[in-house]
């Protein structure tokens, strides 16, 4: 093994631990006696030589050091080691194998190719491990037959042995899907694999989580034969095979963890010391969000990506997952309902009421997850608003007005989510909380979030909120700094007690030279219009920085304090040839018909290769030039939209202010309508739910 180690070339690691002599130093970590070391060593190759699931030449080189690794049955964590192997191996096999990929050297890389050349050669060893007395070996070994074993009669072969042999549900349910996996990448093995699914589908003697497992993955082989009976026979299969629960409803923050099965997760977080708390809390949530609690999960998961569009059949499954006597299963249903909802439009009111009706005060851990989905899907999430106050009056009712700083965990997130995601529906109960954690710096960066969505609570949070803002750092910029949220927070109340704070903190992030907290600021007193006519003397001497963004910015913010067209618009000119030309292409379109001069200029950004600068173009052209630029628009904004469907939001909202002029657009506008997948500047919901009610409204007036 030592040979092998110290013949490795580690020129191409992702990360480097230290000189690259020193690699394998770490590297023989993985042997030692000790198991924080090798927890170490386990992680540093993960992060350096296998980062994110990328293959480098020396992750190829250090493959003979693993398979040595796992065949000697001294080496302690031997499961550990065929994981990666199958991390590895799996990793490459979903790349495309002839395509060429480059080193973070820069270096041409066929690792992949070659990884996957090196795993099928010793795919013996893989059916060897597939017996292996250790449960955690199995069950990678037994991927990896599907993966890596090029003989389909054999692979089937050592998969229907291994079936009645196991004992564990996590177990069997991977036979059956590397079954599936195994018709899918090899053709020679789908006919027999397809008719042993059948066949133990419609077993009837057989566990109800094997048929379960047989069906579903039958579906995914030939997903063009699923029938309308197939959601009704897995909803029957699932109830048979849910566990009865075994603890009181007392117990449910455990249960809903163990849940009386198998539960997975990643490495835990690195600790938080002197990590500002959102990059701790986000480390938290990819910890949670990788947890898996019962073992039909990745088994329902699959179902639901094979059923796809099949909306009303998925529903009715969720329905039946959300409904579950088992805390586990209800628990990894929360995710998959989001996901559902966040990727299809109807109407998913029973959904979000499910969703609502995890929030049982006894239950924090599964209540936490059904807020965190509630609150991003907002505003689908509109039906659940009684009872998240209902949670939250609950909470405080029970635990005090301090809930939201409870030094409980669980009860701590539970209560968090659901204020915020009340918050986020603009419901003014959720403010006592979030006063709390204003005056006790208690998480206030939550708080920061959501605030700005409770504008008829501007009295009471204003104040609070200049405090702050009169406090913080403005010489730091990141993700780790609160002066944009409060400034963005400040912005979104639309109070002009606000303005002089905002305008102070203009004047004190430009002395520290940070530009782009300091456009944040100005940008905020654009909102307030005429209202920051104070913040004048501050704003006029900055549309001359040199820094453009903070140019752009105080521009925009002359404007909307002054209205004078004459100072503004030979800037705002100048700044179309800069890379804020979108952002001056807004401010000239507010203008309006003042700003003529400009015609011409936004007429040639119609030619642009990037379809943003041609919609913004567009945009600004229509709202000065009126109808006889109409027709250009048009077509210029349909153009945009149907090479890139994220302007679809922009587009429409164009649209809508062209009223009568925008008809050549109604087919499109229909045909947007019409589709079922939710689109929108980023897919999200929020911007989904934008984008159909402005079509209905373009429609309403247009039919």
């Amino acid at each position: 093994m030592i040979n092998e180690l110290e013949a490795i070339d580690w020129s191409s690691m992702s990360h480097a631990y230290g000189p690259a002599d020193d690699v394998p130093v770490w590297l023989r970590e993985m042997v030692s006696t000790d198991p924080e070391a090798r927890e170490t060593a386990f992680r540093n190759f993960y992060g350096a030589a296998h980062h994110q699931g990328d293959v480098y030449p020396c992750t190829v080189a250090s493959l003979p050091f693993l398979f040595a690794l796992a065949e000697d049955p001294a080496t302690p964590d031997r499961a550990s080691v065929v994981e990666l192997l199958l991390s590895i191996g799996r990793a490459s096999s979903e790349r495309d194998i002839d395509a060429v990929y480059f080193s973070p050297d820069g270096t041409e890389s066929r690792a992949h190719a070659d990884a996957v050349a090196q795993m099928r050669e010793r795919a013996d060893v893989f059916v060897r491990y597939a017996a292996d007395p250790d449960r955690l070996v199995r069950r990678a070994a037994i991927e990896g037959l599907g993966l890596f074993l090029d003989d389909a009669d054999r692979a089937l072969g050592v998969l229907r042995g291994r079936l009645p042999a196991e004992h564990e549900a996590v177990e069997r349910l991977l036979v059956v899907r590397t079954a599936a996996d195994l018709a899918l990448r090899l053709p020679a093995a789908h006919a027999a694999a397809t008719a042993w699914l059948d066949a133990l589908a419609g077993e009837t003697t057989s566990p109800p989580d094997i048929r379960l497992a047989a069906l579903v993955h039958r579906a995914r082989c030939t997903p063009q034969g699923i029938g309308s009976d197939i959601v009704p026979q897995a909803i029957e299969l699932l109830r048979q095979a849910t566990p009865t629960p075994q603890r009181a409803p007392g117990d449910d923050a455990r249960g809903a963890r163990a849940g009386g099965c198998a539960c997975t997760s990643a490495s835990p977080p690195p600790a938080a010391q002197n990590v500002p708390p959102q990059i701790a809390a986000a480390f938290e949530d990819l910890e949670r969000h990788n947890r898996v609690h019962a073992p039909t999960t990745s088994l329902l998961s699959a179902f639901h990506e094979v059923l796809d569009a099949r909306v009303p059949e998925r529903t009715a499954l969720l329905t039946e997952q959300l409904r579950s006597s088992d805390p586990a299963t209800r628990y990894d249903a929360i995710r998959m309902t989001r996901d559902l909802i966040q990727a299809w439009r109807g109407d998913h009111t029973s959904l979000v009421l499910l969703l609502a009706a995890c929030l049982l005060p006894e239950d924090p851990y599964t209540a936490a997850a059904a807020a965190e989905a509630l609150r991003s899907l907002t505003p689908v999430s509109e039906p659940a608003r009684e009872a998240l106050a209902s949670y939250v009056v609950t909470h405080r009712t029970a635990h005090g007005p301090n809930v939201w700083a409870t030094p409980q965990p669980l009860l701590r997130r539970a209560h968090q989510e659901a204020v915020l995601a009340l918050a986020r529906l603009g419901d003014l109960r959720a403010l006592p909380s979030l006063l709390t954690a204003l005056d006790d710096d208690a998480d206030a960066w939550r708080a920061l979030q959501v605030v700005g969505h409770l504008r008829p609570a501007a009295g009471e949070l204003v104040p609070r909120l200049t405090r702050r803002l009169a406090d913080a750092d403005l010489s730091q910029e990141g993700f780790g700094t609160s002066a944009d949220a409060l400034i963005s927070a400040l912005a979104a109340l639309r109070d002009p007690a606000a303005v002089p704070a905002i305008t102070n903190a203009v004047t004190a992030a430009v002395r520290h030279k940070n530009w782009r907290t300091a456009a944040s600021a100005l940008d905020a007193l654009a909102s307030f219009g005429a209202a920051a006519a104070s913040a004048l003397e501050v704003v006029r001497p900055l549309v001359d920085a040199e820094d453009i963004g903070l140019r752009t910015a105080a521009t925009a913010a002359l404007w909307e304090l002054e209205r004078s067209p004459e100072t503004v618009v030979p800037k705002l000119y100048d700044l179309l040839d800069s890379h804020q030309n979108h952002a001056a292409a807004g401010v000239l379109g507010r203008i309006g018909p003042p700003a003529a001069m400009v015609l011409p200029r936004l007429r040639t950004m119609l030619t642009a290769d990037c379809e943003w600068t041609r919609v913004h173009a567009a945009a600004a052209l229509w709202d000065i030039g009126g109808e006889a630029e109409a027709p250009t628009v048009v077509q210029t904004l349909l153009g945009a939209w149907e090479r890139n469907e994220a302007t679809s939001n922009h587009v429409v909202a164009c649209l809508n202010r062209m009223g009568p002029a925008a008809a050549p657009a109604l087919s499109r506008v229909l045909a947007e309508l019409a589709l079922s997948r939710r689109s929108g500047r980023f897919r999200g919901t929020a911007d989904d739910e934008e984008l159909q009610a402005t079509c209905r409204a373009i429609v309403t007036r247009l039919a």
